[in-house]
């Protein structure tokens, strides 16, 4: 696991200047603290930061090849490298190393851009070919790594692991883009392809971008997809027994390491999922962490510690309080751009926790995605059961307008909140689910923007890159394109950027063996009744581990890694709520209507609403500008 970050010139051949390599690679320094190196020539220039998982001695980086034709810097780990080195060797390829960068340095040797397709990991690098003068950039299936592109002033294109090595670029313009506000204030994110700012962006999950000297910069190419077109034949019971070896394969997999290795556990079905199959694999007590917090109906840890007995793991576990969020300025650090997703602070906390005894640490991110197993998920396959009885025409002229007049009760038991129910099975199912993932709804956003910011947006709606993507989705059903944008969209800007950010800021590598993809095709072949029957979702996944795991843990109600962030902000955090209205910050940028923002906080305060996650993103959107030096 590592940092990657460097320069190259398109449409020209420029000196690049090792010593802005350096600067760029110096403040990724955390996501790898046991070495550095840059390379630079005529044109380009690559820079690492090095943590030392697989072979600790023998494979630094820049790589080059034993030829000297190819330099690679590489993020990332591949899961598959010692079968990949058997193939590659038979074909006559020579190693002088033991890990698995230079296998990626035969792998492209002998495949060229198809290269990606043959790797089974996480990872993000670029791969420079000096006979071609070409630059290659690659991110793995799902996004679990990162990758961050801008262009410059002087023609040239950064690269780098993080928003911050670029930032470390004195050519990269700091100016925000207003469609990054939008996406950021629907999502609590801003999505790949785009950043807070301008001429930014993120290489999606699943392309390559093959950069020439010589030729304008290309869009990025997708080279996998997830489809969930396909239905497996069989009976359950075989179904099941399939899943379980493609899940004993995923957790083995990840657990090739030359440091100590452990699990993040929360006491839900993933986390105890992967522990279960951690335990069968190893001969010492598997290493488990879990966090908790000072707010008892958001605490797992008793759950987490009875799963840690079943497995007799070696378990730490330690507690998150209001007065932790002290640290909001470290927070949004990590982050540099604005991400508001407020359990960012105790996925830190467990994972300095898991630093203190290992280096690798796995986790249980990507089943819900993959297996269905959101609340939202749920509702969405049930509300498209009752579109498909009640005509579009009859649903648009007799819910919406019930819905528009309906009144929002966040106080209220759930079946009695049916504003939200009624107002998507008005629309399409697509704009329905794209409704349920936002953070905050259209019409509030609008009443928040001023006058310049919304002129700016335009007619630009973040919603609809979902409603896009689960109309384009190789998809038989609404809940195949709800998942479908799920691991394309949610998954890599929301989960799999605050697990990766937050353990390397501790020098931490993360993994997800449940985002193996043979494991996630296997999963979106899945008949929809094997993935939600009735009000459970995963319902294969949790039949497959009764053998394992208990019914208390398997058949409570989904709780997720929530944080009392509410509870907080009514009471130890009132006053930073009451003081988002008043930030100089944001008041610089005339963004929002303060006034509205004010009232919005107060009727947070006193409980006539459930405004937290609003007021969350702009605390955090407050400090990520002050971090950037904008406003």
């Amino acid at each position: 696991m590592c940092g990657i970050a460097g320069l190259f010139h398109c449409g020209t051949i420029k000196p690049v200047d090792p010593a802005r390599v350096e600067r760029m690679c110096d403040v990724l320094a955390h996501r790898g603290p046991d070495g550095s190196g840059v390379w630079t020539a005529p044109g380009v220039g690559l820079g690492h930061r090095r943590l030392s998982i697989i072979d600790i001695a023998g494979s630094p980086q820049p790589m080059h090849s034993a030829d000297e034709r190819l330099v690679l810097v590489f993020n990332g780990e591949i899961y598959n490298f010692r079968a990949l080195r058997r193939e590659l060797e038979e074909q006559g390829a020579v190693f002088r190393t033991d890990g698995d960068t230079e296998v990626i340095l035969a792998a492209w040797d002998r495949w060229g851009p198809d290269c990606v397709r043959h790797l089974d990991g996480m990872f993000a690098f670029a791969l420079y070919d000096r006979t071609e003068r070409t630059l290659f950039l690659a991110r793995d299936r799902f996004g679990v790594k990162p990758l961050f592109m801008a262009h410059l002033s002087d023609g040239s294109m950064a690269f780098a692991s993080e928003l911050k090595g670029l930032l470390a670029n004195p050519l990269l313009r700091r100016e925000v883009d207003p469609r990054g506000i939008e996406d950021y204030m629907t999502w609590g994110y801003v999505p790949d392809g785009r950043s807070i700012l301008k001429g930014v962006a993120k290489l999606p999950a699943g392309h390559t971008l093959l950069l020439h000297h010589d030729a304008p910069v290309p869009p990025p190419e997708r080279y996998w997809d997830i489809d969930f077109t396909r239905r497996h034949a069989g009976n359950p019971r075989d179904l099941e027994a399939e899943l379980l070896h493609h899940l004993k394969e995923a957790v083995g997999s990840r657990m090739v390491a030359d440091v100590p290795l452990g699990a993040f556990l929360s006491g839900g079905v993933d986390s105890s999922t992967v522990v279960a199959f951690m335990a069968e694999h190893s001969r010492q007590p598997v290493r488990t962490c879990s966090i908790g917090f000072d707010v008892a109906h958001a605490d797992e840890t008793d759950h987490a510690r009875s799963v840690a007995r079943l497995f007799e793991t070696d378990h730490a576990a330690r507690q998150v309080s209001a007065d932790q969020f002290e640290a909001i300025d470290t927070i949004a650090g990590m982050f540099d751009e604005p991400f508001a997703d407020a359990s960012a602070l105790p996925t830190w906390r467990v994972c300095q926790l898991a630093r203190e005894s290992v280096t690798v640490a796995l986790s249980g991110d990507g089943a819900d995605e993959a297996f269905a197993g959101y609340r939202r998920q749920v509702f969405h396959a049930h509300e498209e059961r009752l579109r498909g009885l009640i005509p579009q025409p009859v649903r648009q002229a007799l819910l919406a307008p019930l819905g528009r007049v309906w009144p929002k009760a966040d106080w209220a038991p759930r079946p009695l909140r049916a504003k939200a129910t009624l107002l998507s099975l008005a629309g399409s199912g697509a704009q329905g689910y794209a409704s349920a993932l936002a953070v905050t709804p259209e019409p509030l956003r609008q009443s928040l923007y001023g006058e310049d910011l919304a002129a700016q947006i335009g007619g630009y709606r973040a919603e609809t890159a979902i409603v896009d993507c689960m109309k384009n989705a190789p998809a038989r059903s609404g809940l195949d394109a709800a998942q479908y944008a799920d691991l394309k969209i949610w998954l890599p800007g929301d989960i799999l950027t605050k697990i990766d950010r937050t353990s390397m800021a501790v020098s931490l590598e993360a993994r997800e063996p449940l985002l193996d993809h043979r494991l996630v095709e296997f999963a979106a072949g899945l008949p929809e009744a094997l993935r939600v029957r009735r009000a459970q979702g995963k319902w294969l996944l949790k039949k497959a581990m009764e053998r394992y795991l208990p019914d208390e843990i398997l058949y409570r109600p989904k709780q997720g890694f929530v944080t009392p962030i509410a509870d907080w902000l009514r009471g130890p955090l009132a006053g930073r709520a009451r003081g988002i209205a008043n930030s100089a910050m944001l008041a610089r940028t005339g963004w929002f209507d303060n006034t509205r923002v004010a009232q919005l906080a107060e009727d947070h305060i006193a409980g006539r609403s459930d405004h937290s996650r609003l007021l969350w993103q702009l605390v955090m959107l407050d400090r990520s500008l002050a971090r950037l030096g904008i406003g």
